[in-house]
């Protein structure tokens, strides 16, 4: 069964789910995100309200970048963590444009020593993403390179190598507090009510993508294609609209005993979007899926024994890949996706490219197949969320355990 988007990807499954059983579980799950999308508190502001803001005030981020770039700077070092970096790096990995632009979120010393010593300190600008301004990991990566900054260029104000991305609030965020006092030249912002793994259209990456030499005519036809994407996804009809098709597939999956999701990506474009994936799936479905991504071909020759194994019986998958006319490429696509369809559910999205539309439509694809998975999950369970609360799907209460755990280790 295949449906086309009339857009630039389509997806296909080979599996026998019945898209008429979860018609009346899709139309609600999708009248329920249209009736909370764009209210506070909900964080469901990737819807829309993103990318509309980002149109609107496109000049003021140019601007900052075009400021930064007076320095000379070849190089951006993003410092950041999760969202603040996976989206990001999930983008320009696929676009091919990552060659100068470097990624940081550890917080031990050897691996701090080996970030620095692939970086140009005489041609890097640090990036340095988080909303609160006080994420241990990136609030320890940015005093590293502070220090090493100051040490390298044998001074104490280094504010000109450093931008932030941050709240726009003083009182909520200690980053922006830093950049009021002037300890980094300028900021951008990490918008309210987004939430980091589907924030990939914030200040962070389209700042990214002015340093990679984009404009800003296509960044707003990024944008665009973001908005017009949305609004085939929010589509009540699942005969029309693949992200609940997608969604449909990953709960029929569920519910016929398959709890682990194996998202399997083809071809080193997209070694950063399955980092993003796996967040974005897993913080959304919690337990109730297990996802993991993999890059092939590689992953075969470490998964595929176990994968393929006649006991393997708890495990569905989905196959993306961009359309490709190389003989060799398609034929282990095609026999890998009929060996693991004789197995188990398959479902198979494929993308026409990596330009900016098709590469905005793929990502609010990932976007709404979360939200509609984990959505028509719990109607199937019976857990529908009040209305004045935010979903489970946009939230991640479990992180703070272990966040809690390390501040009084580190007390």
């Amino acid at each position: 069964m295949e449906t086309l988007t009339k857009m630039n990807l389509s997806v296909k499954f080979n599996s026998d789910v019945n898209f008429d059983d979860y018609k009346v579980l899709a139309e609600n799950a999708v009248a329920e995100i249209k009736e909370r999308k764009g209210k506070s508190g909900q964080f469901l502001n990737w819807i829309g309200v993103l990318q509309e803001n980002q149109i609107k005030n496109i000049d003021v981020l140019y601007s900052l970048f075009e400021k930064a770039k007076k320095g000379g700077f070849t190089d951006l070092a993003i410092l950041g963590i999760g969202g603040s970096r996976h989206t990001t790096e999930s983008l320009v990995k696929m676009l091919g444009v990552d060659d100068n632009i470097h990624f940081y979120s550890s917080v031990d010393p050897v691996s701090f020593e080996r970030f620095a010593k692939k970086l140009n300190l005489d041609k890097t600008l640090f990036l340095v993403v988080s909303k609160s301004g006080g994420t241990l990991e990136t609030t320890t990566a940015y005093n590293a390179a502070k220090a090493l900054m100051q040490k390298h260029l044998n001074r104490e104000d280094v504010s000109d190598r450093f931008v932030a991305m941050t709240d726009a609030s003083s009182e909520k965020s200690a980053l922006r507090r830093l950049v009021d006092k002037g300890d980094l030249m300028g900021s951008g912002y990490v918008h309210d009510d987004v939430g980091g793994r589907f924030s990939i259209f914030d200040d962070a990456t389209l700042f990214t993508l002015f340093w990679a030499n984009y404009t800003k005519e296509d960044v707003i036809g990024l944008l665009n294609s973001s908005l017009e994407a949305q609004q085939i996804y929010l589509n009540e009809d699942i005969n029309k609209n693949p992200a609940l098709q997608m969604a449909a597939f990953n709960v029929d999956s569920r519910l016929k005993g398959n709890t682990k999701h194996f998202v399997e990506y083809f071809g080193d474009a997209f070694m950063g979007t399955t980092l993003w994936e796996k967040q974005l799936k897993n913080e959304s479905l919690k337990a109730r899926i297990s996802t993991d991504t993999n890059v092939g071909p590689g992953y075969l020759h470490y998964n595929a024994e176990a994968d393929l194994d006649v006991n393997n019986k708890d495990s569905f998958f989905t196959f993306v890949y961009a359309k490709t006319e190389d003989k060799t490429t398609n034929a282990v696509l095609v026999g890998v996706i009929n060996a693991y369809s004789n197995m188990h559910p398959v479902s198979i999205v494929e993308i026409n490219g990596f330009d900016l539309k098709t590469l905005a439509q793929l990502i609010e694809l990932k976007h709404f197949e979360t939200l509609y998975t984990g959505n028509i999950l719990r109607r199937k369970e019976n857990d529908v969320t009040s209305a004045d609360v935010a979903m489970p799907e946009v939230l991640q209460p479990n992180v703070e355990i272990y966040k809690k755990e390390v501040k009084k280790a580190l007390n």
